[in-house]
């Protein structure tokens, strides 16, 4: 067992577990198997609703959110990706659950990574989204410039920055999709309780700091590495070099989409990667 694991609720009744030194929020929807979803940076376990939607038919979809935001705790950083999986293998064994299927995004890849080198019994098999295994220069400039424009934009603008980064010039050009970008953003803007900036840095170290390439032959679980091929946030290579370097994987990379990939192919996404899980 990982820190130590007390299933609790707080005044709002929100279900909540004591994991690792922290307080972690999480939400369940679906029957099945269990279905563990991580968000990437930034982003609350809420930002899955279009995917688990559709995945909650076959799965028991468990979305937490990651220390530093929603409704988790915000502890001072910096963090890394190995404590954020020791956060999800304490949620699983509060929830009982000896091994899950698990599906990553972006920073929710990299734990994904460490859940399987850390915790292999946990993990059944595993969906890496706009991942990599390590950074090069460009990566670390983009992470910290990230933080910059965190600690300098209003929210709004930031959410716009975040924008221009995963999504590609066809889903910009598409009336319907740029009214989503548009919301977005008015979203940002009047959101009571933006993620705090010293936990958005925090979660930025530990994308930085990310570095299991060398280890990766070790994972023994069935992996999907997807993501798009315009990628201008995680670039494809990243993508590549971390599917090669699993044992058991497979890789699809998608044409003209780029890292928010799951959303300018969600008709294609969501039931691939129901299947793939179905047999994996």
């Amino acid at each position: 067992r990982v820190g130590s694991e007390m299933c609790i609720r707080d005044s709002s009744n929100m279900p909540i577990i004591e994991t690792n030194g922290i307080k972690m929020h999480y939400t369940e929807q679906g029957d099945g198997d269990p279905l563990l979803l991580i968000m990437g940076i930034t982003a609350p376990g809420a930002v899955w609703e279009a995917h688990a939607e559709e995945w909650q038919k076959d799965f028991r979809c468990i979305l937490g959110d990651n220390r530093g935001v929603g409704d988790s705790d915000k502890p001072e950083g910096p963090y890394t990706s190995e404590m954020m999986a020791d956060d999800y293998a304490g949620l699983l064994d509060e929830l009982g659950i000896e091994s899950a299927r698990v599906v990553g995004c972006s920073m929710g890849s990299i734990i994904a990574q460490q859940l399987a080198l850390r915790h292999p019994d946990k993990v059944k098999s595993a969906v890496l989204m706009c991942t990599w295994s390590r950074c090069d220069r460009y990566a670390v400039s983009v992470f910290e410039h990230m933080m910059n424009a965190k600690a300098r934009l209003k929210p709004e603008e930031f959410m716009k920055f975040v924008q221009l980064l995963i999504f590609t010039k066809p889903f910009w050009d598409n009336d319907d999709c740029y009214q989503g970008i548009v919301d977005g953003q008015n979203d940002a803007k009047l959101g009571a309780a933006p993620q705090p900036v010293h936990s958005m840095e925090a979660q930025a170290s530990a994308c930085i700091n990310h570095d299991v390439y060398a280890d990766l032959p070790q994972i023994k679980s069935p992996c999907l590495v997807i993501g798009g091929k315009n990628d201008i946030f995680t670039p494809a290579w990243m993508s590549e070099e971390t599917a090669e370097a699993i044992p058991n994987s497979d890789l699809h990379l998608y044409d003209g989409a780029g890292h928010a990939f799951h959303w300018e192919k969600l008709d294609d996404f969501n039931p691939r990667v129901r299947d793939w899980l179905k047999a994996n």
